[in-house]
């Protein structure tokens, strides 16, 4: 893996294997704090979330999401799967802490040394559960208020976004559950609209002319 750095000032990795960045070349800060922050955990309106990422990779969208739980004192229970983590050495090697917030350096390398396979209190606000495994075969045994889909593209990793899937992240959605991805593809977006949930196509971070989506679970789906 490559480190480059994106229009924003922040750091992201290249997969050259799969041609895929973990982040936008537009702004990897910009854009998580986009997607998953302003556009997710703002508008979940529970003072304690349960929260699912899907797809842990370099910690950024849990760091950001560690600084909001900070600043607002939501009490966050972060539950996050990955089937390839990153090494502490190059998670470090971006420098999001001294990039985002240098006097939280030290949860920052927290989220990596955590234990896999058991909840760790980070903060009085933020608990994080790490599950190394594969998502399309992995049963979850919560249900979330929050999901952040953050899968590499359709494209590189198709197995990812199919209506079974979208179908069982439904069932594992709380009522006004809200899941966001960067994805704004019709295939996707008709997918969670078949899985249940009610679509909002939304502009994406400043500079950027596509979509992304915020899915919310308004109603028990009948068929």
């Amino acid at each position: 893996m490559q480190i480059e750095k994106t229009a924003d000032g922040s750091n992201t990795l290249f997969v050259p294997e799969l041609d895929e960045h973990y982040h936008s070349i537009k702004g990897a800060l910009t854009e998580s704090d986009h997607i998953f922050i302003k556009m997710g955990l703002e508008h979940c309106r529970k003072q304690e979330v349960k929260l699912l990422e899907v797809g842990f990779g370099t910690g950024l969208n849990a760091f950001l999401t560690l600084l909001k739980a900070e600043e607002t004192h939501k009490h966050i229970y972060y539950t996050t799967i990955e089937r390839y983590p990153l090494d502490k050495t190059t998670a470090s090697s971006l420098h999001y802490p001294e990039t985002i917030a240098p006097d939280q350096a030290g949860t920052f390398y927290k989220l990596h040394e955590a234990e896999w396979g058991s909840p760790q209190r980070i903060t009085p606000y933020f608990t994080l559960l790490k599950i190394k495994g594969d998502f399309t075969q992995h049963l979850f045994d919560e249900c979330y208020d929050l999901i952040y889909f953050d899968a590499f593209a359709p494209e590189k990793q198709p197995e990812m976004w199919n209506q079974k899937l979208f179908d069982y992240l439904y069932s594992k959605m709380n009522p006004e559950g809200i899941l966001t991805t960067y994805c704004a593809k019709g295939t996707v977006r008709r997918m969670l609209q078949s899985a249940g949930l009610t679509v909002e196509r939304l502009p994406e971070p400043p500079g950027g002319k596509r979509e992304i989506l915020r899915a919310t679970k308004l109603n028990s789906k009948t068929k």
